[in-house]
């Protein structure tokens, strides 16, 4: 059941960035049936069910309607630049084993085929922190990282004062601090609560030296 709803990468650009979703709906039938309805203009690459069975809706080469507006790197047209995985999930469960594990598989071979690095598998919450939560706080970054499929930082302190410049230099977009810091603890430090401190500044001092845009 492939999606119509695609088009060409702009410009010239070719996948530099992969973006990880959920889908937000009650179950994978209705998210499929949703990315490929021409009327509601919005797709994904890969869609991967509960179950780890992974459908191919829009070519990799073309354009998927997956991420909408938000930037990453000082790209901003980031459907043009990145391939879109949704994972069947509501958003208040966990993701299963066979997802997970075909997950991994897929994007093993994505990165393989388009030479894409472990730091550009973002969330979708990463590119558009001021509207989107996605894949949340229940999603497992640190496995993905352990197998080189994401990056993940290690232990550090900084000065608060160097978050929001060590965010851009790692590639986040523009926001207000509270967004962004509330973006980056979703994916990076799920547990953590409270004012800006300084092991949010030194995870994210870490990535930025590791992981310059």
């Amino acid at each position: 059941m492939p999606s119509p709803n695609f088009g060409d990468r702009r410009g010239g650009a070719v996948p530099s960035l992969i973006v990880l979703h959920y889908t937000g709906m009650a179950s994978c039938a209705e998210a499929r049936a949703r990315l490929c309805d021409p009327s509601f203009e919005v797709s994904a690459h890969w869609l991967l069910s509960e179950q780890g069975e992974a459908e191919a809706l829009v070519p990799e080469p073309l354009r998927a309607w997956h991420a909408g507006a938000g930037g990453w790197g000082g790209l901003s047209d980031i459907n043009s630049h990145s391939i879109g995985i949704e994972l069947a999930n509501t958003g208040s469960q966990p993701f299963p084993e066979p997802q997970m594990a075909a997950l991994e598989g897929l994007l093993a071979g994505i990165m393989a085929r388009w030479a894409i690095p472990a730091h550009r598998i973002i969330a979708h919450s990463d590119m558009a922190p001021e509207r989107k939560i996605d894949p949340g706080r229940r999603f497992d970054w640190q496995r993905l990282a352990r197998q080189g499929l994401s990056v993940w930082p290690e232990t550090a302190t900084a000065d608060p004062a160097d978050f929001l410049p060590a965010l851009q230099r790692f590639g986040y977009p523009a926001a207000a601090p509270d967004t962004l810091l509330a973006a980056f603890r979703l994916r990076f430090r799920p547990w953590a609560t409270g004012p800006l401190s300084p092991q949010d500044a030194g995870a994210a001092a870490n990535l930025a030296r590791r992981f310059p845009v």
